[in-house]
């Protein structure tokens, strides 16, 4: 019990450093230095930044100015402190990296509609080290996966190219091109099509209650992570729920 609670709180803790790069690294700013708030730029405390618990101590309002801080704090840190306990283990700290990336890809995007090249660097670094790490086969890195990530990227990148970048960004081309060196070409290209339908059917939603537009734009990142999330821990059963549909 007391290992599960270390785990949690360990987890929660990661949360709290993600929502500072989702904040932070879309704007450009350093990720060191002592948090404040967004509202009065009051530096805070820390006793104002225990995860989780702070949030609720201060009734969601700035201890200074009284502003509703977001939810975003709590959920995330929460977010992360369940992912720590199901997945954690010091064999798969390269995949909980990995996630923690996908968290901060997820919200930044959906917020700010920006994915930071660092976070997308650090998310190909740890996945060369999943490989690494689960299949230390480097000839198979360079002609399967790096290949794999070309491949699935291609697409994108075509339309985003005559798009002239209005459908797609340049950082959905990097993004889908590392989940597809991560996943491989057949999982790589599967997470794509979940993300298309995904993000398709929360668009139309959209439309129907007239929060989006028909030409307004989108966050395609978040819906890449769902399908990056959804092939790298169910992947194999939905290669064989597929093999037993078509039956190949």
């Amino acid at each position: 019990m007391l290992n599960i609670i270390i785990i949690f709180i360990l987890g929660t803790a990661v949360g709290s450093f993600l929502n500072v790069l989702i904040d932070r690294l879309p704007k450009g700013e350093k990720i060191t230095g002592r948090s404040h708030c967004d509202y009065c730029k009051r530096k805070l405390r820390w006793y104002d930044l225990i995860p989780v618990a702070s949030f609720f101590i201060l009734k969601r309002k700035c201890r200074y100015c009284k502003k509703k801080l977001s939810l975003q704090y709590p959920v995330i840190e929460m977010l992360t402190g369940a992912i720590f306990l199901l997945i954690f283990n010091f064999q798969t700290i390269s995949l909980l990296a990995i996630v923690c990336c996908l968290i901060v890809i997820f919200f930044s995007d959906l917020k700010y509609h920006l994915i930071s090249d660092y976070i997308l660097l650090a998310l190909f670094v740890f996945s060369f080290f999943y490989h690494l790490t689960t299949n230390f086969n480097l000839s198979q890195l360079i002609s399967i996966y790096f290949l794999s990530g070309i491949i699935v990227a291609l697409p994108i990148f075509l339309i985003y190219f005559f798009s002239r970048e209005r459908a797609m960004g340049l950082g959905d081309v990097y993004l889908t091109a590392i989940i597809s060196f991560l996943l491989g070409w057949q999982m790589g290209f599967l997470a794509l099509y979940i993300a298309f339908v995904t993000g398709a059917i929360v668009g139309l939603i959209l439309i129907v209650l007239h929060r989006k537009k028909i030409k307004s734009r989108i966050a395609f990142g978040p819906f890449v992570v769902i399908g990056t999330i959804i092939m790298l821990f169910w992947g194999e059963r939905i290669f064989e729920i597929i093999k037993k549909i078509y039956g190949f």
